[in-house]
């Protein structure tokens, strides 16, 4: 038969003899490189000589070429810069308020104007920048906090343990953020500090990131390393801090930081609707809403609040998605359900690590 070799075919050394190959038919040419020319290597070779990488590595090699990092890195500087050192900007006190100065347009040393109480406008939404920066950024580390510990320990123990935290996160993730802060913060009118407003965000705003890390630790446990480390000593408790957790960080980051996002606009929120910071503290969200009276006889009092306030949200926004790209992460791990609401679709993995998608 064509193509096979035979025992008499075969020479001494045991190789094919010269009469094996039958005759090349037309369109059958090829070349075949001498081996002396192209010597044999391993296509699977390592190159020890290049330098170490990582996915923070290869992210940040990413995230530094990325326009919409650069552009919304410089705005948060300066977000932050604001929000630190606002005496740098302005000398007038935001809580200065005389009915001499309603409504006056704007001067030297008052580029923005005054308010209908006479409130110096460029003042209050420097000011303001402190209260909206802190509120969010004390709200979103509890929130990641909370909710990557609760998470991680469902995703890590399974069995009861997941059942009684995942009916416990769909409880929470069943009451609307902004119903329930509002209630809440209704009990406690007679506090003036921010931590109440704070702490109500993490009290219904941890269930989308707990979603999250559940995911991502339920992915991370069944992957090779972690089989290495138990079989090397390692206890399940190291093994859930020391390598599972660092290793599903980057879904948990980006929604910290778009969620960062959600909790400013949240806190205006409450502040607009009267319910979230006291009148004589500074806030974006309060100003808006004293503003609101006079949007037709002097629109520009509304407008520097909203547009400081937009211009914030946008920042963080640009930054989520440019890390969300930079660290590679799919676009169903994390979507926002509503206005308020940052969270997830429930997008989630089952016992056996198979993605489930149940609608938003």
């Amino acid at each position: 038969m064509a193509n096979e070799t035979t025992e008499n075919e075969l020479n001494q050394t045991g190789e094919p003899g010269t009469e094996y190959f039958m005759e090349t038919l037309p369109g059958q040419d090829r070349y075949v490189a001498p081996l002396d020319e192209t010597p044999l290597q391993d296509v699977d070779s390592v190159d020890e000589s290049a330098p170490a990488t990582s996915m923070w590595a290869d992210a940040w090699r990413t995230l530094r070429k990325n326009p919409l990092f650069i552009i919304s890195g410089l705005l948060i500087i300066f977000i932050v810069f604001v929000a630190l050192f606002p005496s740098v900007l302005t000398k007038q006190n935001p809580n200065y308020c005389t009915l001499d100065n309603s409504l006056d347009p704007a001067s030297a040393g008052h580029p923005f104007g005054f308010d209908l109480q006479g409130c110096d406008v460029y003042s209050r939404v420097v000011y303001g920048t402190r209260t909206s920066l802190s509120v969010g950024v004390f709200a979103t580390l509890l929130v990641v906090l909370l909710g990557t510990l609760i998470g991680a320990i469902a995703g890590f123990f399974g069995g009861w343990v997941d059942a009684v935290l995942s009916r416990l996160t769909d409880i929470f993730l069943a009451l609307p953020i902004l119903l329930g802060a509002i209630v809440v913060l209704q009990m406690f009118k007679t506090s003036s500090s921010i931590w109440k407003i704070i702490l109500v965000m993490t009290l219904f705003g941890w269930t989308s990131v707990a979603r999250i890390a559940r995911g991502a630790v339920m992915e991370a446990k069944n992957l090779e390393f972690n089989t290495a480390s138990t079989a090397l000593g390692s206890t399940p408790i190291r093994n859930l801090f020391r390598h599972i957790l660092p290793n599903s960080l980057a879904p948990i980051i980006v929604v910290g930081t778009t969620s960062l996002a959600t909790y400013i606009v949240l806190e205006a929120t409450l502040s607009f609707l009267g319910v979230g910071l006291p009148t004589t503290t500074v806030s974006w969200g309060g100003d808006i809403s004293n503003a609101q009276s006079i949007l037709r006889t002097d629109p520009m009092v509304l407008f520097y609040p909203s547009a400081a306030l937009a211009i914030t949200v946008l920042a963080f926004i640009m930054m989520g998605d440019a890390v969300k790209d930079a660290l590679d992460v799919d676009d169903h791990v994390f979507r926002f359900v509503d206005g308020f609401q940052t969270g997830v679709c429930l997008f989630d993995r089952d016992d056996h690590g198979v993605l489930d998608e149940s609608p938003c």
